[in-house]
């Protein structure tokens, strides 16, 4: 496996106590959710992996040293060990320290997976079936020690990787309700009501307002923290501010005084930022170069191009293990929802739009293709041959889409095509489209990005020349990703969206797809269902074989269950010169500003 970054990061001087680091946003998607048991609607980066992973740490955390692997050393749990029959794991915990002096034990972890065992559908990365589902017995040994007795033998790559890696510790302090103390580590039967205390002091996960985020760092619940971060203050105005957790048990305590957060809301906004320098009055020393403001092209999207702003910053590609598409809605109950349930109607949709284009002219080389579910970078002999080169199985073609469309009982001597030729047999349009349907669809992505904004104009224009017409909305991105979330539809909640772009995708640990495809998974935003991709895919979590994994994969890129996108960093960080200790840069999205200082030159 490869680096992530091979941007070398500045040297010389030693590390000084003190000072303050700003970090700028990405546009529309501040942090909004603290309790780090967090629903689909806000999975994502800058909650999980770039908020509440400062003050809560996972059981296992992975890609430190720029690769995707685990680092025991920042890791709560010690390294897993196995029964003979390789049925039973054991975890022995590290004796680190909450901020409140409790000891980090067996218990805080079995709380986390009663709140799985009851909750789990409220949590973005539980898949029925598999953890906590498929342990056939769980709990304490001791108070370090906890076992799980799983009900076949998976792979333990898979395990580690993809089950233990859900679990976060929670300490005791946060197992009681309004009333008072309750067990929920020890009683499944208190789960709920703990459950809706925790959410109640989370506040609305929703909203997004400030004005319940701003009680966040006085809470008695959230001040309780594991990580090396606490959090001083979210005000009204959406600034966030870290200071240390001086009893952090971990290894590399902060140098710094302060980390901040500040919101933006566009990539313009960002890049004046940048311009007007670290030192500047409202001065950022972590930002991102937009790829729209990249002035010259990337020889290679890992190391990057030419850094426009390298008279004050440093700049490090994000390059992370991760997929890019854009959400269909399956659950929507309207026509469209029939017409994505249709294989020939996705992969029409995905010849329509130009990567390689984007790859060039738009992201300027920092981009990359991506032909199915599997990261094309950092490079993994996980990715399947046959889409390890070019654009197998559906480059971009408009004409093969009209073709497509034409072949299932659509007229596309128009835009938007009509329906001409209902039902289910051989040539006709599908289940559930009516003659006289025509073929439109609304696609809302995330406002303020100007690159996204002409990969999208150019989606459209090429799915209109095959007949598909796509009606562009610019949308928020944090009220993007709430309103477009998983539903199904009720009175409450129509769940009427039928295409969403947010920008980004999923990072994976081990890169098989129990998360994104499987039936009833957290991260099935759109309720995509095939036995077969179900079957393909438990098959990859009990097998090490590559050919297994590259068996799912090829025929997940052939269904395009979503619609597959340009791949790049999640940012091109721009980081102060002055500051040391950022690189190298997580493959997995999280960020250790416990390692950056300032240096005293020698």
């Amino acid at each position: 496996m490869t680096s992530a970054s091979t941007i070398p990061a500045p040297t010389g001087g030693r590390p000084r106590k003190g000072g303050v680091v700003t970090w700028a946003c990405a546009p529309g998607f501040p942090p909004a959710v603290i309790f780090p048991f967090t629903p689909a609607e806000r999975m994502g980066t800058r909650n999980i992996l770039e908020f509440q992973a400062l003050m809560y740490r996972t059981l296992y955390y992975f890609g430190s040293d720029g690769t995707p692997n685990v680092d025991y050393t920042q890791s709560i749990g010690e390294p897993p060990e196995w029964s003979e029959d390789g049925l039973t794991v054991t975890v022995t915990i590290k004796p680190w320290k909450w901020s409140s002096g409790e000891t980090v034990s067996a218990d805080n972890v079995l709380f986390w997976v009663n709140l799985m065992k009851v909750k789990g559908a409220r949590y973005g990365e539980y898949v029925p079936g598999y953890f906590p589902d498929n342990l056939t017995s769980y709990g304490k040994l001791a108070e370090d020690k906890v076992f799980f007795t799983f009900d076949k033998v998976y792979s333990k790559h898979w395990v580690l990787h993809n089950q233990l890696s859900t679990i976060t510790p929670l300490p005791k302090s946060w197992d009681r309700t309004e009333a008072g103390p309750a067990n929920a580590s020890g009683d499944l039967a208190d789960v709920e009501a703990v459950y809706d205390y925790l959410m109640a002091q989370q506040g609305d996960i929703v909203d997004e307002g400030n004005a319940h985020r701003t009680k966040w760092a006085d809470s008695p619940i959230w001040s309780v923290v594991s990580g090396p971060w606490r959090l001083k203050s979210y005000t009204l105005e959406g600034i966030v501010t870290f200071v240390p957790n001086e009893h952090y048990s971990g290894p590399n305590k902060p140098h710094l005084d302060e980390f901040r957060q500040v919101p933006t809301f566009s990539d313009e906004e960002q890049y004046k930022m940048l311009q007007a320098g670290p030192d500047s009055e409202h001065g950022i020393q972590v930002g991102y170069l937009p790829l729209s403001f990249a002035t010259e092209p990337a020889v290679d999207p890992v190391v990057g191009g030419p850094n426009p702003l390298a008279e004050h910053y440093t700049m490090y590609p994000q390059t992370a293990f991760c997929i890019r598409y854009i959400s269909l809605n399956y659950n929507n109950p309207t026509v469209v929802g029939k017409m994505f349930a249709q294989t020939y109607l996705r992969q029409a949709l995905q010849s329509v739009l130009d990567q390689d284009t984007a790859v060039r002219d738009i992201y300027q080389g920092y981009a990359y293709r991506q032909n199915g579910p599997v990261p094309m970078y950092p490079k993994t002999d996980y990715v399947s041959p046959r889409q390890r080169e070019g654009a197998w199985p559906l480059p971009f073609d408009p004409q093969h889409a009209k073709e497509l469309l034409e072949a299932n009982g659509w007229d596309t001597s128009q835009t938007p095509a009509v329906c001409v030729r209902p039902g289910t047999g051989p040539g006709e349009a599908g289940e559930g489209i009516p003659a006289g349907t025509e073929l439109t669809i609304l696609m809302r992505y995330v406002e303020g990005r100007p690159a996204l904004t002409r990969v999208m104009e150019g989606f459209r224009d090429a799915a209109a020349r095959a007949g598909i017409e796509l009606r562009l909305q610019e949308v928020y991105g944090s009220v993007l990703v709430a309103e477009d979330a998983p539903c199904k539809a009720t009175e409450e909640t129509p769940c009427l969206w039928e295409m969403c772009c947010w920008n980004g995708g999923w990072a994976y640990h081990h890169p098989t797809g129990e998360i994104l495809f499987s039936t009833g998974a957290g991260g099935n935003f759109g309720f995509y269902s095939d036995p077969k991709a179900d079957e393909l895919i438990e098959r990859t979590v009990t097998s090490d074989d590559l050919d297994v994994l590259y068996e799912y994969q090829d025929y997940i890129a052939e269904q395009v269950p979503v619609i597959f996108t340009p791949n790049f960093p999640i940012r091109l960080f721009e980081v102060a010169n002055s500051l040391r200790g950022f690189g190298p840069v997580n493959p997995y999205g999280m960020i250790n500003p416990e390692n950056w200082y300032y240096a005293d030159q020698d």
